[in-house]
């Protein structure tokens, strides 16, 4: 399954490694840093007791077009009033 995470913080970056490691095709929709870091190396996902967990197949894009059509896309983006 092709999943966009749109936003790759703390609910995204772990919902979209979480999936990626478990064999999903996920596209993380990030800019600067993290989109570099993400093509770079995958998704390193530091949990709650310091270990950590790669998804090296993760991949980012900066604009949601270049991610092409995905089967779901979870938006886990902050909410402002």
């Amino acid at each position: 399954m092709k999943i966009a995470v749109v936003g790759a913080g703390a609910i995204g970056g772990y919902l979209g490694a979480k999936l990626a490691r478990a064999g999903e095709d996920v596209t993380f929709i990030a800019r600067n840093r993290n989109l570099e870091a993400i093509n770079a190396r995958g998704f390193r996902l530091i949990l709650e007791d310091g270990t950590e967990e790669l998804a090296p197949t993760a991949k980012a894009v900066q604009h949601m077009a270049e991610a092409g059509p995905q089967d779901a896309v979870l938006l886990t983006l902050k909410a402002h009033r």
